[in-house]
């Protein structure tokens, strides 16, 4: 089984590491000239971004030719998901393939302008993400099918909210304070390379808005205009070393 996976603060990671398999980071392969993969399970694990699939995902997908038996796709996120998966699934079918197999995780919410990472945090139990996993990768092992609808009301908001996507300059409203010591973990994991490091810090226009270098700063350096947490999230599943040999291409 091959999965490949994106990953920003380590929740995706997470998902994919308890499923099992030969984990592949979408970053370290974007932009290969060749994506051609064959085994006989494949899977897609990633992180649900404004009702919709992360543009590096996108982006991926657009590439890939995969070979299978047996696929599946899972996107995690923190709130609502909208109708990302069966976008996903119609996305797939453009382009003359289909997912055996979609579900959606919920699971923290990392996303600072709206949501406080305490409270988050002490929501996790209600969230019955251990129980909701496990059932997932019993229907991966064992193969079933499932595909997911949306109901007419949720594709509408869906394309509301997507369509208002965030820009590839949202890193201008990234900010560092006096506690930065330059160590340069905000490049490392920084999954479009969009960070440049020099004698401060500073952000290109080609940002995912994914928040990794925000959430994983070692001093909290790094803060978001609007946020509403000063506290930060890593899935404690996962290290630090591990997001940046994920997103790492430097």
């Amino acid at each position: 089984m091959t999965i490949f996976y994106f990953t920003s603060t380590g929740n995706c990671l997470a998902v994919a590491k308890r499923i099992g398999g030969t984990l592949i980071s979408i970053p370290q392969v974007v932009d290969s000239d060749k994506l051609h993969y064959k085994d006989d399970v494949i899977g897609l694990v990633f992180p649900i971004y404004n009702f919709t699939t992360p543009k590096i995902v996108r982006r991926f997908l657009d590439k890939v030719q995969i070979e299978a038996d047996y696929t599946f796709a899972i996107g995690t996120y923190g709130n609502i998901a909208g109708a990302a998966m069966p976008d996903l699934q119609k996305s797939a079918r453009g382009k003359g393939y289909r997912f055996d197999y979609v579900n959606q995780l919920l699971m923290v919410d990392n996303f600072l302008p709206i949501f406080e990472m305490g409270a988050q945090i002490e929501k996790l139990p209600d969230k019955k993400v251990e129980e909701n996993l496990a059932a997932i990768m019993a229907d991966i092992h064992s193969r079933k099918q499932n595909q997911m609808r949306a109901r007419l009301w949720t594709r509408a908001m869906t394309a509301i909210i997507s369509s208002g996507a965030i820009s590839e300059d949202y890193a201008q409203k990234f900010s560092v304070n006096s506690l930065c010591n330059k160590c340069g973990i905000c490049l490392k994991v920084c999954p479009r390379e969009n960070i440049a490091l020099t004698d401060q810090v500073y952000w290109g226009d080609h940002c995912e808005a994914c928040l990794a270098c925000v959430h994983l700063c070692p001093q909290n350096a790094i803060h978001l205009k609007g946020e509403r947490s000063a506290m930060r999230w890593r899935n404690p599943d996962v290290t630090l070393a591990e997001i940046i040999a994920a997103n790492s291409r430097r």
